[in-house]
């Protein structure tokens, strides 16, 4: 897994910044956001770089068209949030809640997302190249029309998941829960599962397993 995470040592002398800031500065550089709460805001093409957030709470807003370059998110929430035609670049998300959050036409490219709650998020038409979803709850999430490339999904829950025209080849989904997943024979095709999964996908051939 040879995913480029944010170069940690550029952190160390980020400076102080409040939210109602991003609204009035359309790049924000080397800058340390902490314990702030903004609910049903606005804020498009905006460019984040090196810069952190910790326990910050966005939600039911949007941040579309954004630009998010070496960014780490701690313990933040971004509940119903929309990021529509973003573009995340070696960011982390680390005991992060993003349930609900609308990703669809992102791109994600060495991202990381550690101990996320990320049920019910949609990553329609989403670009995803080396990404891992570790510890992470995808419960109920959207993928359709994805290109997949070097993405891990390391003790993540996809049960209930929904794969719609989204290829799993050459991706291994052995170590996730796929129970009751939703996809289709030709996208489930060259995945890698473990044999217990594959019980919960004899449903695709129409077998039934006698009690």
């Amino acid at each position: 897994m040879n995913i480029l995470k944010p170069q940690k040592a550029l952190f160390n002398e980020l400076q102080n910044e409040q939210l109602d800031k991003i609204i009035k500065n359309g790049k924000i550089e080397r800058k340390h956001f902490e314990s702030e709460e903004k609910s049903e805001i606005e804020l498009y093409d905006i460019d984040f770089e090196y810069c952190e957030f910790n326990k910050i709470t966005i939600i039911s807003s949007k941040m579309e068209k954004a630009t998010f370059k070496d960014v780490i998110f701690y313990n933040c929430n971004f509940a119903n949030t929309s990021f529509m035609n973003s573009t995340f670049i070696r960011c982390e998300f680390n005991n992060c809640k993003i349930e609900g959050a609308n990703f669809a036409e992102t791109i994600l490219h060495n991202v990381v997302f550690i101990g996320t709650n990320a049920k019910y998020i949609n990553l329609s038409l989403a670009s995803l190249e080396k990404v891992i979803f570790e510890d992470t709850v995808l419960r109920n999430s959207y993928f359709q029309e994805n290109k997949l490339k070097n993405v891990y999904f390391k003790k993540a829950d996809l049960s209930q998941a929904q794969f719609f025209k989204t290829s799993l080849k050459d991706i291994d989904i052995s170590d996730a829960n796929i129970e009751g997943i939703a996809i289709s024979i030709e996208d489930i095709k060259g995945a890698t599962i473990d044999q217990m999964q594959a019980l919960d996908l004899l449903y695709l051939i129409g077998v039934k397993i006698r009690n």
